[in-house]
């Protein structure tokens, strides 16, 4: 089996590994038409699964930020509160000999002065009730003005983190999409290759009808003829798997037809190499700009340790009314009277309220601070190691897809050359044989060297221009040389 057959089968298996997972039913499907590369891309961003996923963390991202702002703004909260005591809590004091709001106790037997008296509370009724309005308002906070730092540079990081994601998905769109065309154009030359040896197996049959060729020419054409027609039905289901495997990635479903309307042209128009600018910098790589916004996250959480030293300032207040009965009833009724600075009247609220300023000002923790901020600027250190490690395999990365890519444009050159060669000989050695001056050995030998031939172009073909793709993943291009690329 040929390297290319390998490749289709294997990304297939890929394929049917991964269908079992239960995928969203993307948007309506649109009606049956040829799609293009940009617009195979344009529907995956729009409809596949990762990339839903992606937009869902940006607006996570953005609704904490939200959250983090709202921690500033003015905190209000209302309590009513209903009480019935079924037993009132006494007081406790000390008998003096004298009299008092108590009455007199000297007739309590073998008490004395300075024992403690656990009186009746005659300040309070058993039933009482509250409602209040509390505000409280944040004045000064040094971990707030962090967090709000902090949370628009993680909303940063889920930017570049879709960023990433739609990289990847249009690197697979575009392998998966080139794959098809690929197959596509394989079919037409099994088509074209069909009708060539079943021209050839006719003719044969009728120069073994007049005597010209014996019946084993005959017999050699067809065993021919034969293997090319299995070899073309396996081919087939090649491609429909090929097929599946776009549906996937584009998330399009796989019940529903899908054709493309690309060409051998665009694949060559793509295998073009644009010149690698002098001084290429590592931030155009997608995975450099998550490692800034991550360096960027831990050096807030450090910035945030040391906040967390400074004082809190806030600002509060309270409106609020309360009463009291001698009955539970009594709470909603004005039948009874009760002294209100000396002047009797109905059962009613009286309002109360205050305000008030509170600081806290962290003095000792037991150093706990001191040693996170320390470890906090080791995982710091960590980032600047993978800094150093990211940029040498990107290096890497770099010189190996351009050899890669290289090798695969030297054997693709060849690889085409070949195919022209063998189907010269092909066309040729026909008509030799037509002529009566070749064999029909060496016919059948050509067809099967064009064939390989063929397959062997395919498939270089198939290794450029994935190489390629590689190669503008790894320069950090890939996005930018998409149509629709619709990054940030």
């Amino acid at each position: 089996m040929s390297p290319f057959y390998k490749r289709i089968i294997f990304l297939a298996a890929l394929l049917l590994v991964r269908a079992g997972y239960a995928q969203q039913e993307p948007t309506s499907a649109p009606t049956p038409q040829a799609f293009t590369l940009d617009q195979c891309i344009d529907y995956a961003l729009k409809n596949a699964i990762s990339m839903q996923n992606a937009t869902l963390d940006q607006q996570i991202a953005a609704a904490k930020v939200k959250e983090t702002v709202g921690l500033g703004l003015p905190d209000i909260s209302g309590n009513v509160q209903l009480v019935h005591n079924t037993q009132l809590q006494r007081f406790f004091t000390t008998y003096t000999g004298a009299s008092g709001f108590l009455g007199d106790l000297s007739t309590v037997p073998n008490i004395k002065v300075g024992d403690v008296v656990a009186a009746q509370n005659f300040f309070q009724l058993k039933n009482s009730g509250t409602a209040s309005v509390t505000v409280n308002q944040l004045l000064f906070s040094g971990s707030y003005l962090v967090g709000l730092q902090a949370s628009q540079a993680f909303k940063d990081l889920s930017y570049k983190n879709a960023n990433q994601t739609r990289e990847q998905l249009v690197q697979s769109v575009k392998k998966a999409y080139y794959s098809l065309l690929i197959s596509k154009e394989r079919l037409l030359l099994f088509e074209a290759n069909m009708a060539r040896v079943e021209n050839l197996l006719k003719n044969t049959i009728e120069q073994n009808k007049n005597g010209f060729v014996e019946s084993i020419d005959v017999d050699r054409i067809r065993v021919s003829y034969n293997n090319l027609k299995v070899e073309q039905a396996n081919y087939l289901n090649i491609h429909e798997l090929s097929s599946w495997l776009l549906k996937f990635q584009m998330n399009y479903p796989i019940d529903q037809p899908i054709s493309i309307s690309g060409s051998m042209e665009d694949v060559n128009a793509d295998l073009k190499v644009d010149p690698i600018e002098e001084g290429w910098d590592y931030k155009t790589r997608s995975d450099y700009k998550i490692l800034e916004a991550n360096y960027k996250l831990q050096k807030l959480t450090i910035k945030n340790q040391y906040a967390g030293a400074l004082p809190t300032l806030s600002a509060f207040g309270t409106f609020g009314f309360n009463t009291q009965s001698s009955d539970f009833g009594g709470l909603f009724s004005t039948n009874s009277a009760i002294a209100d600075q000396g002047t009797l009247g109905p059962d009613k609220w009286y309002n109360y309220s205050l305000l008030g300023v509170t600081m806290n000002i962290p003095i000792f923790s037991g150093f706990q601070r001191h040693h996170k901020i320390q470890q906090e600027k080791l995982n710091l250190v960590k980032l600047d190691n993978a800094f150093k490690t990211l940029k040498q395999g990107v290096d890497l990365e770099t010189r190996q897809t351009t050899i890669n890519f290289k090798n695969a444009l030297n054997s693709l050159a060849a690889q085409k050359e070949n195919m022209e060669l063998a189907t010269n000989v092909a066309r040729v050695t026909k008509i030799k044989y037509e002529q009566g001056v070749g064999s029909n050995f060496e016919v059948v030998e050509a067809e099967s060297s064009l064939r390989q031939a063929q397959t062997n172009y395919y498939s270089a073909l198939y290794d450029a221009i994935t190489y390629k793709i590689d190669l503008d993943k790894a320069y950090g291009r890939l996005l930018t040389i998409t149509t629709n690329p619709q990054s940030k």
